[in-house]
């Protein structure tokens, strides 16, 4: 029951929001809401132990030349 939305109840929430949010704030809203579903899905995808957002830092087995 939970999983199915037809056209008449999805109406119905879309007037809610309208109510509540007003007409000008719901296209922001839309919009974030699909910026974070994107990411969700792309992060799904990434292997999780790959983190492209964090800074890579030098290993012991890497070494600098000596400037003189």
């Amino acid at each position: 029951m939970l999983g199915k939305l037809g056209p008449m109840e999805l109406l119905l929430i879309l007037a809610i929001a309208l109510v509540i949010f007003g007409p000008g704030k719901l296209p922001e809203i839309g919009e974030a809401l699909g910026k974070g579903i994107r990411d969700f899905q792309r992060a799904l995808k990434q292997s999780p132990t790959t983190d492209n957002n964090s800074p890579q830092l030098p290993t012991k087995d890497t070494k600098e030349p000596k400037q003189d």
